[in-house]
């Protein structure tokens, strides 16, 4: 299987601009996600100084140990999503259960795309109230990418039932 997640953003958007049937819309939400958890996970090394107390350090290393997690399963699902939908494609000749099968597993990825990028979403408050000031924008930015991975990869569960 293709490893799209070691491919270089160049690579990767040419193969996603290309005719083939993967990667796609599932796979660009799942990159989309983790550029947001990579982010928030940005904005918490920042925000990590001497000045804060004891009590907003550890949650603040809290949210970064949490949004690493989520950017490497995320940067993981690119792939899995693409696997996903070639194996749907492929189970368009098969029969009824192959296709049920495909078709569930196609639905599953960005269903954890989806609860991942909200799972994200949710690390962002503290860091705009106690995070470093000058990188808000960037926390927006996070929100704003989260956001249109979860949307896109709910796009991708609706067209796959």
């Amino acid at each position: 299987m293709t490893q799209y997640k070691n491919y270089s953003l160049s690579k990767y958007l040419d193969c996603l601009s290309s005719k083939d049937p993967a990667p796609g819309g599932g796979s660009a939400a799942a990159l989309v996600s983790a550029t947001g958890a990579s982010l928030v996970s940005m904005v918490a090394r920042y925000s990590l100084g001497p000045k804060q107390s004891k009590s907003v350090r550890l949650k603040i290393k809290t949210i970064l140990n949490k949004s690493e997690k989520l950017r490497q399963r995320l940067l993981v699902l690119v792939d899995l999503d693409a696997e996903a939908y070639l194996q749907v494609v492929k189970a368009r000749k098969g029969t009824l259960a192959q296709k049920k099968k495909a078709n569930k597993k196609a639905c599953d990825i960005p269903l954890e795309i989806c609860r991942l990028s909200y799972a994200a979403v949710q690390l962002t408050p503290f860091l705009a109230e106690k995070g470093n000031p000058y990188l808000l924008s960037d926390v927006t930015c996070a929100v704003e990418m989260l956001l249109a991975g979860f949307q896109s990869a709910m796009a991708n569960v609706e067209a796959n039932q």
